[in-house]
């Protein structure tokens, strides 16, 4: 591990007690398993968690910066969700079912202080933070699923959508509490920041709620209304109503509004920023998705399938496979460059699809060129997000600031 990554993770242990301001721990364990030959993903413990990444991690810069946020976010459920656990889901043996009704905060808000808490220790740029951001914004921007599945829904459903297929997942949603509640919780900060002329913060939420005195391991169950609560403690606003309309929302677009009030904007460029490439990279994909609507694997597959983008439209569906473009072997830098080409003028692109054993030509009109999300300022309103991911621990030796 690079020394700088090494110093990272210590200024995060220092930014998340800054953010909490106490301790409900004894000791923690931060588990890493680097491998090739092992499931990777991130399991919250109230003393340790268990990290799985690829065994190059740390020396490949494009896997680095897709899980520079995996530890910092099971850290964050020391405190929320399994300090602070939703009442459905702190159930006193295994065979009451759990309501995971309220992952929008377990996993929705843990996702969003574990990405600042990211950005704040250093372990991801304020660029990268960015990019991440608007990745995650313009996947749910383009999820028709949305329409007829409310994000309540989502979080109701959540033990059979973790396990979902990848096809037509932008038709029927996924485990959309964690990217969205991660929306929804940013302009819930970006709200109590301007009801208050910056003088408080989601942090200050984070340290009524999460705080107190140090202490063991403990187990504190809360219900909606004393989450309102708190909320209304920092700051008096219809906190019911805000969460309330985003859960049941079947708007066919994603929530936005704490990034535009936090003074940025989405927008398309013809590059790929570098959370894209980095998973790009990692997975052999090539992501259409913003412009014609095809996920693909490297060798032409199709992985999924926007609904009413051109691709649809023309009869690509999940499971097919691209042979030819224009009359030429598949390869995604063969399809970017007629997608380059269609920047200011339409464009005819032909594509050989396989269907199992049939195979046909299909037609597509396109013009708008390649696109990929990135965040862009807005000068009109001030800079907020810059702020919300400032570090507000104190160096080491020092006592951690309180603003």
């Amino acid at each position: 591990m690079p020394e700088t990554i090494a110093q990272a993770y210590r200024r995060l242990v220092r930014e998340a007690l800054a953010l909490f301001g106490a301790r409900h721990y004894t000791h923690y364990r931060f588990l890493l398993t680097l491998s090739d030959n092992t499931a990777h993903f991130g399991l919250e413990h109230h003393q340790s968690s268990d990290n799985r990444v690829a065994e190059r991690t740390f020396t490949n810069p494009d896997r680095w910066l897709i899980h520079a946020g995996l530890l910092p976010h099971e850290f964050v459920h020391s405190w929320n969700g399994k300090y602070r656990r939703p009442s459905g889901l702190a159930t006193g043996d295994f065979s009451t079912p759990m309501n995971g009704e309220m992952l929008w905060v377990y996993e929705g808000l843990t996702q969003y202080l574990g990405n600042i808490l990211t950005a704040r220790a250093g372990l991801r740029t304020p660029e990268q933070y960015r990019d991440q951001l608007a990745l995650r914004t313009a996947e749910l921007d383009n999820r028709p699923g949305r329409m007829w599945r409310p994000l309540q829904d989502a979080a109701d459903a959540a033990q059979i959508l973790y396990g979902a297929r990848q096809d037509w997942s932008s038709l029927r949603r996924g485990v959309d509490f964690y990217d969205e509640g991660n929306l929804m919780w940013l302009e819930a900060d970006v709200i109590i920041r301007q009801q208050t002329k910056g003088k408080k913060s989601l942090d200050d939420f984070c340290r009524l709620f999460y705080g107190g005195e140090n202490t063991g391991p403990l187990v504190k169950p809360y219900t909606f209304d004393e989450l309102v609560e708190a909320l209304d403690a920092v700051t008096p606003y219809d906190w019911k109503t805000f969460f309330a309309d985003r859960l049941s929302s079947t708007h066919a677009r994603a929530p936005m509004g704490g990034i535009e009030r936090a003074g940025w904007k989405v927008v398309f460029r013809d590059s790929l920023n570098s959370m894209m490439k980095a998973l790009e990279e990692r997975d052999e994909v090539c992501d259409l998705r913003f412009s014609i609507g095809l996920l693909l694997k490297n060798h032409g597959e199709v992985i999924d399938v926007i609904p009413k983008s051109v691709a649809a439209r023309a009869g690509i569906a999940p499971n097919m496979k691209l042979i030819a473009v224009n009359g030429r072997a598949f390869s995604k830098e063969r399809i970017r460059d007629v997608l380059r080409s269609s920047a200011d003028k339409s464009v005819r692109i032909e594509l050989l699809v396989q269907n199992v054993d049939y195979f046909s030509t299909t037609v597509l009109e396109y013009q708008g060129g390649e696109r990929y999300p990135f965040l862009e300022r807005d000068g009109a309103k001030p800079d907020v997000l810059s702020s919300i991911i400032k570090p507000i621990a104190a160096q080491e030796g020092q006592a951690p600031s309180r603003r």
